[in-house]
């Protein structure tokens, strides 16, 4: 089942870039800002992530941890994090599980070819675990600043 506004998110369990398991359960007392993207070394993946590792002191002074999610490897995961100098981890979905609890996944187009992909996509989960906002089938420019915004007022609420 999929997740739903202001209602508690599931637990679950994933692979993180530096040999982290990530559990949500584990993050309680603390938000949580899942953004899912495409791919690793994108142009807007690169953007959305850049914006997030600009704004992370002003995301942690808000009590808030940050995760990029994708379905590519820990080794790509872990280039892309080296090279844009990230300081949050990245989470790893090759079996699409989170993927599916948080419903992006979905029918896309390139150059007249359909697939299935990741929608870019972001979710604010609350101190308890509840999803508290989300975005989907977003586009990067001022997003992070708007995630931010949410963060920080949730926090103060």
């Amino acid at each position: 089942m999929a997740v739903e506004l202001d209602q508690p998110v599931a637990d679950f369990q994933a692979q993180a870039t530096s040999g982290q398991t990530v559990a949500l359960a584990d993050l309680k007392g603390r938000q949580v800002v899942l953004y899912f993207y495409p791919k690793d070394n994108t142009p807007g993946c690169t953007t959305q992530g850049q914006g997030f590792r600009d704004q992370l002191a002003a995301f942690q002074a808000a009590n808030t941890v940050v995760y990029g999610v994708s379905r590519d490897g820990l080794k790509s995961h872990e280039n892309f994090k080296a090279k844009q100098g990230f300081g949050f981890e990245l989470i790893s979905d090759k079996d699409e599980s989170l993927c599916q609890l948080f419903d992006v996944i979905k029918l896309k187009k390139l150059y007249g070819k359909e697939y299935l992909g990741v929608d870019r996509s972001t979710f604010l989960i609350d101190k308890d675990g509840v999803l508290r906002q989300q975005w989907r089938g977003l586009k990067v420019p001022g997003h992070v600043d708007a995630v931010l915004a949410a963060a920080q007022a949730l926090n103060k609420g």
